[in-house]
């Protein structure tokens, strides 16, 4: 089941906000939210809510083990128990095939590799109930004593598949006491209408254009570029949808969920795009792999190889594949340059020219990250600059083009923060104006994004792979 389905808007929602709101005591509440939240993930996984179960029960214990011990040896132990079986999870449905197919064919070795069910939102839930035993042990969260508790902060619905990623010290408090208002409602709702509408009425029409373009677009140099750009887009407006819609939930139930997204296609640098997009992320990698690494306080040298070392492993965290490791070593190999050999020259830099060069790094980047066939993706770059001796526009790349010329743009419009920057005008001439008007927008896009929905034929979430 996904946030942008009939069955989800029209019926699993409004049973559960109705549920939900008849069920008075917040214990109440937190049981119709947990086993509502259990349901939507055994909608389409009922045996891998086993593996999210296990490994919220091992951390659970683990937890506890790590707060009632005054020994620094048996809290360590704990500690490496609870993440030990939850990476190994992780690593067994998500990674085990991609190491057995790697060791096979490095080894020469004649063998079946196993095809494994990879669950849906595993990278997302395993690195969330990390963040609870990690915290407990160095003392930023309290224990959670409710299992029951413990269980929703892991599998709630609105988080639970593609994030973004909510550190438990962030909403420990917001388990055992929170309330909504009428306002908190609205507000929700809108932000979730947003969501919706980004997801059905631009990342839709972009997907369907990149679909247009088999192969990449590599049988052009026009159609390489123009590729890559719709898929710029799809992938900013699908994922940035999903968290949109995620934290419009969130606030519906009386949750608050930081912001995952802040305009990353205005950066200045690739140092800014990466602390504009999927900030939850870039979030759980500096506080618990860099800063436990050393982060920047042992030289330069150490400092890049942190960098290096927590890239690579965000690419891989992205999917097993090495085109996901080399777009995480791109993105790290560009954040070192910037930090200790590039600093002055982007500085000098107009910025006008720095937003241009970021813009086109991160399209180049989401080249290498659409691409899980190494050839594939080797034709795709080489198309790109030139190197493969294809004609500079082919009749498919011709057609999509023409097909497509306004949409891309007005998408391309979307991703900048036009909105926010019309809404504090309209804000400074008028409080209730703009009341009106967002009111009437989000009921119109709420309806438009219905009569989409019932038409398209392509709603994948891209990330719920990941």
């Amino acid at each position: 089941m996904v946030f942008s389905s009939m069955s989800f808007i029209l019926l699993f929602l409004p049973i559960v906000l109705l549920l939900y709101y008849s069920a008075g005591a917040l214990r109440w509440k937190n049981t119709v939210l947990l086993c509502a939240s259990l349901f939507f993930y055994a909608w389409g996984e009922p045996v891998c809510v086993l593996a999210m179960l296990l490994s919220t029960a091992v951390n659970y214990f683990c937890a506890k083990a790590i707060a009632s011990s005054d020994e620094p040896g048996k809290k360590k132990a704990a500690l490496a128990a609870g993440v030990g079986v939850s990476l190994a999870l992780l690593f067994y449905f998500k990674y085990f095939s991609f190491a057995l197919s790697n060791l096979a064919a490095l080894f020469s070795l004649n063998m079946s590799v196993p095809q494994i069910r990879l669950p849906i939102g595993i990278s997302f839930y395993t690195f969330q109930v990390l963040t609870y035993t990690v915290d407990v042990y160095r003392g930023k969260a309290p224990l959670q004593k409710s299992f029951p508790r413990l269980l929703l902060y892991v599998s709630c619905f609105p988080q639970l598949i593609a994030g973004p990623i909510v550190q438990y010290a962030d909403v420990a408090a917001q388990l055992s006491e929170r309330s909504t208002a009428l306002a908190d409602f609205n507000e929700g709702f809108e932000r979730f209408v947003v969501g919706l509408a980004k997801k059905v009425l631009l990342a839709n029409l972009c997907g369907a254009a990149v679909e247009a373009l088999p192969g990449g677009g590599a049988s052009s140099l026009a159609g390489a570029w123009y590729h890559a750009f719709l898929y710029t887009l799809q992938i900013y407006f699908d994922f940035s949808a999903y968290s949109d819609m995620a934290i419009g939930l969130g606030r519906m139930l009386g949750f608050r969920y930081k912001e995952n997204f802040n305009y990353p296609y205005v950066s200045l640098s690739a140092t800014e795009f990466w602390r504009r997009w999927h900030i939850s992320l870039g979030s759980f990698f500096r506080d618990y792999v860099y800063i436990p690494l050393g982060g920047n306080r042992r030289g330069a040298g150490r400092t890049a190889l942190n960098l290096l070392i927590v890239w690579a492993l965000t690419g891989l965290w992205h999917g097993a594949a090495w085109n996901f490791v080399l777009w995480g070593l791109y993105f790290g190999v560009l954040l070192i340059l910037e930090r200790f050999v590039l600093k002055s020259v982007i500085e000098k830099t107009p910025k006008a020219v720095r937003w241009i060069v970021t813009f086109l790094i991160a399209v180049v980047g989401w080249a290498i990250f659409y691409e899980t066939d190494l050839s594939a993706l080797g034709s795709t770059l080489r198309a790109m600059f030139g190197l493969a001796g294809v004609p500079l526009l082919d009749e498919t790349a011709r057609r999509v083009i023409r097909q497509y010329s306004v949409f891309p743009l007005l998408a391309f419009a979307f991703s900048l923060p036009i909105v926010p920057a019309l809404t504090e005008r309209l804000r400074a001439k008028s409080e209730r104006g703009l009341a009106v008007v967002r009111a009437v927008s989000t009921l119109l896009l709420f309806a438009l994004s219905l009569v989409f929905l019932v038409g398209q034929s392509y709603n994948p979430f891209i990330y719920f792979r990941f």
